[in-house]
């Protein structure tokens, strides 16, 4: 949620960073119309509240009078403050200054690019030909639809090995391994700034439980210290691991073949709670930790910032980490990297308390990021830039004390 005091100190940046994010300015005037008739109703409240305390027990008719009205004015300000919550939910997390303007992921910018492109003797094969035995998108569309797909021998395998590569690499970085919970409370995700994910159709929702299936650990490890106030003296950093479930909404016709965009795929994700004046220094830091895990596994890959347009609900600034996919000739994202600032936070109510040069205590809100370490795609840019004319797959170096073999065999 975005600090409540910006909109109504500096409305116009407020608007500015909307426009850059191509939101609707206007709701800010909506919002302040509705914040001001609140404003004067609680004040209105609050006094009439005080002048009943004032009447003597001769006055029990107009004490009565004045109760009645301020249950009425009691029940306006509930429904303000409900049309209030609705409008805040639809304004975004304001964009860092050096955010690059633009509409969609063709205006992301280039921050760096490593490596080289594999070089073949042969066409490179789509990761659907490679895989051959080890993926099966047909039988799985037979039992639970389009978009779904088993994992079968060598490339299950290749997973786990890819994820104790990761714990390897991660926990000594201070991380804490967790198996978040899957489900979660409509309030929690909204309280989370993920009432764009409910209200976009892209969320899975069990009414008989009234719970929704996360699409990443972030949801519900970001919301675990709700309403709670925690040390960040440190950065408190999570690697969770869950299973992630997403509609996919608004992808129709884009990658329908293969299991590059599913419905369900697993993630191991990173979390970290810090310090307002740390969360920059964190943000780089989580990025660092992507590169790294791509650079040992000897991918060739490009760090873009993403533009205004591509940026998530909540983010402040986003980074992505994209893959080179031989057969399409092109990067692909594999990584995401996020700052949310207090956006989450504020909604949550996670706070750290800090004391200020008059020697009081308060407290202020942390700063939240999130970013990919492995998910399933990773297992598709191997199986592309590490095929082999005779069909097998060559295993990373990296990887193989963990797999246990040199070699991937898709045809037996």
């Amino acid at each position: 949620m975005i600090n409540i005091n910006l909109i109504r100190e500096n409305p116009d940046l407020v608007k500015e960073g909307m426009r850059r994010k191509l939101a609707d300015p206007d709701l800010i005037d909506r919002f302040l119309k509705l914040d001001e008739e609140w404003k004067v109703l609680r004040r209105k409240t609050d006094d009439l509240r005080a002048s009943q305390k004032n009447l003597g027990p001769d006055n029990r008719d107009k004490a009565k009078e004045i109760k009645e009205e301020v249950i009425k004015n009691e029940d306006k300000i509930k429904v303000l403050e409900e049309e209030k919550d609705s409008i805040l939910s639809l304004i975004p997390n304001m964009p860092f200054a050096e955010v690059p303007m633009g509409k969609d992921d063709e205006e992301n910018q280039v921050v760096r690019i490593w490596g080289e492109a594999p070089k073949f003797d042969f066409k490179p094969k789509d990761y659907m030909d490679v895989a051959q035995n080890l993926i099966d998108t047909e039988r799985a569309s037979k039992i639970s639809g389009s978009r779904f797909g088993y994992i079968f021998g060598d490339l299950a395998e290749l997973e786990f090995a890819l994820l104790r590569f990761a714990f390897d690499a991660l926990l000594p970085h201070g991380f804490r391994l967790s198996l978040p919970p899957v489900m979660v409370r409509p309030e929690t995700l909204r309280r989370t700034g993920k009432g764009k994910f409910i209200d976009g159709g892209d969320a899975f929702y069990l009414p008989a439980d009234d719970l929704y299936l996360v699409g990443s650990s972030e949801q519900s490890l970001v919301a675990m210290f709700m309403d709670e106030t925690i040390d960040v003296s440190v950065p408190r950093r999570f690697l969770g691991f869950s299973t992630c479930f997403r509609r996919e909404a608004g992808s129709y016709g884009k990658d329908t073949k293969g299991i590059l965009r599913v419905h369900q795929f697993n993630k191991l994700e990173m979390i970290s709670f810090c310090h307002p004046d740390k969360s920059e220094e964190e943000h780089q830091f989580l990025l660092a930790r992507q590169e790294e895990l791509m650079q040992k596994l000897g991918i060739h890959h490009r760090v873009i910032i993403n533009c205004t347009g591509d940026m998530g609900f909540d983010g402040g600034k986003q980074y992505d980490v994209e893959a080179w996919i031989p057969s399409q000739g092109k990067f692909r994202e594999t990584h995401s990297c996020t700052n949310t600032t207090d956006f989450q936070a504020r909604g949550l109510g996670t706070t750290f308390r800090i004391r200020a040069e008059d020697g009081k205590e308060r407290n202020e809100f942390v700063h939240t990021l999130n970013a990919t370490a492995l998910s399933e795609r990773p297992l598709l840019a191997i199986l592309e830039n590490y095929q082999q004319e005779d069909g097998t797959v060559s295993v990373p170096e990296v990887l193989r004390p963990y797999f246990g073999r040199d070699k991937i065999f898709p045809n037996k």
